[in-house]
């Protein structure tokens, strides 16, 4: 067998290598131009990502099965809320324990990251869709072991945080403009909540109401092909149960619309005070000055006690809501589980589980629906009422209330019910919940959590670019500069009428002293022998300058109160260097334009005003 020599392998290894090279930086090169430029291409890259986030939701939902079976031996196939738990002592233990090893590995993971969480909605409203993902999937399985210990909170808030966070890393690897990361990141959260709930309509509307908030073809389109995508791999895949199952006929009567528009107005009462609830418990826990690492195990406590005699406050609660619709409950048993479940939903979230306040309030809706139902019957008992057409109702217009994205939920009832007659009652109820929350509290759950935070954020419209639109991207680069040594006859001499509008005088270190104004400097000096003065002593106007990183918005607020035209922009405040300057009619002309051109993008019309700077 002939070998061959080594002056001939070295070549042919380095050869392959160019080669190599070469294939993986085109490819790179054509897979970033075709998605960049192609909406067909964004379309197959949703679907692609789909496949992935509605595989990673399955394992999640299993996960969570089987620590509940592990902890606290519920069977594989049941549900914590519904009771079905193997040994009641468990329900004492676990919380505590549970808290407790839950408090000390967030607060490890809370040391080694070293900073907030981005969500979805914060990301596409501040960052243009760029989240970290090593961040998200801490936040996901923090959701997972706070749900498996018995939180009361729900995994969508871990769902979708992955699902956006993958979708961020993808679109961020291919360099994907701004406004086409924000898409993807909608499309990652719509392919999480749609494969959770096995419900493609209600995925898309999550993330179009929440994550995008807005509503275009370019926009919708991605989002549906995700959420159907992700939907359609779930049930050939995984075949997930349904969230609830209902009786294939549901009655309605006409006075039922007014009880409706009552428990819409009551279903924004619960969702308020379990919003307030969260932030009266963590302000509790902050005066008591309890530690951070702490919090969970003071909130497994609560949750101990409240489970013992109402197993149903526990964990998300959709075996519970199964349970309200199964069986007809006293009225008493109904109030005393309504208000340990907002108790516990508080306080889980109040002491520092993560999750979400999602299944938390369909539950709650669901015990407020069949409440009313059943205040009804025994007020009027010849009224004839649908406790599951009232339970149906009180679960979409307390999710609308808490969650804030009114068309998911009246979506969400529709995909479980198919029934459009308890579906115009979901309408009526949630949005006379919307509006009521909107008239009373002004947020929803999110924006309310930003609002603690001092965070300015009523959704996830872009604003984020009002803040990148900085002084150093809009500024000229070629101001004139002068010492302050020159004189007048010198400046005239060098900078005649029409050759420039202003100078900016620095001192002999280059420090910024002021301006002249070049058409005065001309009018009102004449030359004159030893006593011209020196441009140190011609400046005139403010002493006022803008920095690189300030935005034009604060900006364009210092021309309105220095009543100037233009104003130098310097390298920092300690060495005061001039590297450019600012005109206010520039700085307007291009933050209106970036204006139109944002809102071109969401009527779906991105190359109107061209390719933004921003993206």
């Amino acid at each position: 067998m002939a070998i061959a020599p080594d002056f001939l392998s070295v070549p042919r290894v380095r050869l392959a290598h160019r080669v190599g090279v070469r294939l993986r930086s085109g490819w790179r090169h054509f897979t970033r131009h075709q998605v960049r430029d192609s909406e067909l291409a964004l379309l197959v890259l949703s679907a692609a990502l789909s496949l992935v986030v509605s595989a990673g939701v399955a394992m999640l939902h299993e996960a969570s099965g089987w620590l509940h079976a592990l902890l606290y031996l519920t069977p594989l196939d049941g549900h914590l809320s519904a009771g079905d738990v193997g040994d009641r002592r468990r329900l004492l233990l676990v919380p505590v324990l549970g808290g407790l090893v839950y408090g000390l590995i967030a607060e490890a993971v809370r040391r080694l990251r070293k900073r907030d969480v981005v969500d979805p909605i914060e990301a596409n409203a501040l960052y243009g869709g760029r989240m970290s993902l090593g961040d998200s999937l801490s936040l996901t399985a923090l959701a997972m072991i706070s749900l498996g210990v018995g939180a009361s909170v729900g995994m969508e808030a871990g769902y979708s945080q992955g699902g956006a966070g993958f979708a961020s890393k993808i679109g961020r690897k291919l360099k994907l403009r701004r406004n086409d990361l924000r898409t993807l990141v909608g499309c990652g959260a719509a392919a999480a909540i749609a494969a959770a709930f096995n419900a493609p309509l209600a995925g898309a509307f999550y993330a179009l109401e929440l994550v995008v908030g807005s509503y275009s073809l370019t926009v919708l389109a991605p989002i549906g092909v995700a959420a159907a995508s992700a939907t359609l791999v779930a049930r050939l895949l995984f075949d997930p149960d349904p969230i609830v199952v209902v009786p294939a006929t549901l009655t309605i009567g006409r006075l039922d619309y007014l009880a409706f528009f009552f428990l819409g107005l009551a279903a924004a009462a619960v969702g308020i005070v379990a919003m307030r609830g969260v932030t009266v418990v963590e302000a509790r826990l902050q005066k008591l000055r309890v530690p951070r690492a702490l919090r969970p195990l003071v909130g497994g406590l609560v949750l101990a006690g409240l489970s013992y005699g109402m197993p149903q406050v526990l964990g998300s609660g959709h075996g519970a809501i199964q349970e309200t619709i199964d069986q007809s409950f006293p009225i008493l048993v109904l109030l005393f589980i309504l208000a340990g479940k907002l108790v516990a939903s508080a306080v889980s979230v109040g002491c520092g589980f993560r999750g979400g306040l999602f299944s938390s309030s369909l539950f709650l809706g669901s015990l407020l629906g069949a409440l009313v139902a059943a205040v009804i019957t025994r007020v009027a008992p010849g009224v004839t009422v649908d406790p599951v057409t009232f339970t149906l109702v009180g679960m979409g217009a307390t999710g609308a209330a808490v969650i804030g994205a009114p068309v998911t939920m009246i979506l969400l009832v529709l995909e479980m019910t198919g029934n459009y007659p308890v579906t115009l009652g979901v309408l009526l109820a949630v949005l006379v919940a919307s509006v009521a929350v909107r008239h009373w509290f002004g947020y929803s759950f999110a924006t309310w959590r930003f609002h603690l935070r001092g965070v300015r954020l009523r959704g996830a419209q872009d604003v984020g670019w009002v803040r990148e639109l900085s002084v150093g991207r809009t500024m000229r680069r070629d101001p004139v500069v002068v010492t302050a040594d020159k004189t007048g006859a010198e400046l005239r001499k060098r900078h005649p009428i029409g050759s420039t509008k202003r100078l900016f005088v620095v001192d002999a270190n280059g420090a910024y002293l002021g301006m002249i104004d070049v058409p005065m400097l001309h009018a009102e000096h004449e030359p004159g022998g030893e006593g011209e003065p020196r441009a140190g002593a011609l400046v005139s106007g403010t002493r006022a300058y803008l920095l690189p990183a300030m935005p034009v918005r604060l900006a364009l607020e210092l021309f309105e109160k220095e009543a100037v035209e233009a104003l130098p922009v310097l390298d920092s405040e300690k060495d005061r260097r001039v590297i450019g300057f600012l005109t206010e009619a520039f700085a307007l002309r291009r933050y209106s334009q970036e204006l139109e051109r944002r809102r071109s993008e969401e009527l779906g019309n991105s190359d109107l005003f061209g390719p933004s700077t921003l993206s």
